[in-house]
């Protein structure tokens, strides 16, 4: 089988990827080592086209254009012409793109389209209550007419995607990321975890419930005097160009400056680290359509706290393999990281626990042998 995914957020060497990223990077790798054939095909963040290829994988990042007003137009022209080229190279069987992904794209004979949920303009407007920008909408709803097929990350965003857009009774299934069990390996215990030492990892912004986290730390350090905070990620900046994180340092107390410290972005492969050096790792995300995060420390057997939005019920059963809160209440978030605090004698279970639901829902070889299935179903079709 030959996939190719429109993407511009494969991981890049130096840069931090995102979620999405992460997902195609680890999919890729799973699809390859079965035997297929895999192209990533999207633009780069620089004036110079790369063209990488490494036995079945090739990724192709095409120059960056740079005219405002016509920049949709010159990369869909640019994406229509590779995937000519790829596929009189070595035909395509499928070809997969994000919610508005598929909006310009000229379909090939025999070649089937599938859209992947991972959250797109309609249902993050609807989650951060703001108006659809007509241009984004018309992409979105153009781009789902021209699907085969669709693929939701979690059952919360294939419901709530739906409405405000139609699937047109195509074939639909939630099939959720793969987490690298290898990398984000099991442990039953973690001597080198500090007490009382909680984590976040991900952008440093208002919608990722940092500045909440950072607000509850007042009551949870009255009630634990010992807790610190560690919170990495990357730099996020308001429309007026402030920084978010300047913001945060400033609301943090003069008396908790030495327990709450706000570290640079790292790597995806130094992330395991962190979050087993953490007694409890917490993610307080406003939304999220799945998230890595959490699937990723509960593969570790961690302790967390996640959100009650969206997929978080979905993810973790509150109480039992990890704990959840409203992130949009502050009060919330301080009885959850207490109660988890509480139930340090039980982080050996409740980590086991976690980990079992983690391997369940989001092991590689499952979840690899779901998407092909439905691959071949749509193929097949």
């Amino acid at each position: 089988m030959h996939i190719c995914f429109l993407s511009h957020e494969y991981p890049k060497a130096g840069l931090n990827p995102g979620g999405v990223g992460v997902f195609l990077y680890t999919f890729s790798q799973a699809l390859t080592a079965a035997g297929h054939r895999v192209t990533i095909l999207g633009a780069n963040d620089s004036d110079v086209t790369e063209d990488d290829i490494q036995s079945n994988l090739r990724v192709i990042r095409f120059a960056k254009p740079s005219t405002p007003g016509l920049n949709w137009w010159l990369i869909a022209r640019k994406l229509n012409d590779y995937l000519q080229e790829i596929n009189d190279s070595y035909p395509l069987d499928i070809v997969e793109g994000s919610e508005l992904g598929l909006a310009f794209i000229k379909k090939l004979p025999k070649v089937k389209y599938i859209i992947r949920l991972h959250g797109g303009h309609h249902f993050f407007s609807e989650s951060e209550n703001r108006p659809i920008n007509q241009w984004k909408g018309y992409q979105e709803k153009k781009s789902f007419k021209k699907a085969d097929a669709f693929i939701a990350v979690s059952d919360y965003v294939r419901v709530h995607t739906a409405k405000y857009l139609s699937y047109q009774g195509k074939p639909l299934e939630t099939i959720r990321y793969m987490i690298d069990q290898n990398r984000f390996a099991y442990q039953e215990e973690y001597p080198e975890a500090k007490d009382f030492s909680l984590v976040f990892a991900g952008t440093i912004c208002e919608k990722k419930g940092v500045g909440n986290l950072v607000d509850a730390m007042p009551n949870i350090s009255r009630k634990f005097p010992q807790t610190t905070l560690d919170i990495y990620g990357k730099e996020w900046f308001f429309p007026n160009g402030n920084s978010y994180t300047d913001y945060i340092l400033s609301r943090i107390p003069e008396s908790l400056k030495s327990q709450i410290k706000i570290h640079p972005p790292v790597s995806h492969d130094q992330i395991p680290k962190i979050y087993g050096a953490a007694s409890i790792c917490v993610f307080p995300s406003f939304m999220e359509t799945q998230g890595l995060v959490a699937p990723e420390a509960m593969s570790m057997g961690k302790v967390v706290v996640f959100t009650d939005k969206g997929p978080g019920p979905e993810t973790i059963t509150d109480g039992v393999d990890g704990f959840l809160c409203n992130p949009l209440d502050v009060s919330s978030i301080e009885h959850s990281i207490i109660q988890a605090l509480e139930a340090k004698d039980q982080f050996k279970e409740i980590g086991k626990k976690a980990f079992k639901k983690a391997h369940a829902m989001f092991n590689v070889s499952m979840v690899l042998d779901r998407n092909l299935a439905f691959y071949n179903s749509v193929i097949n079709d």
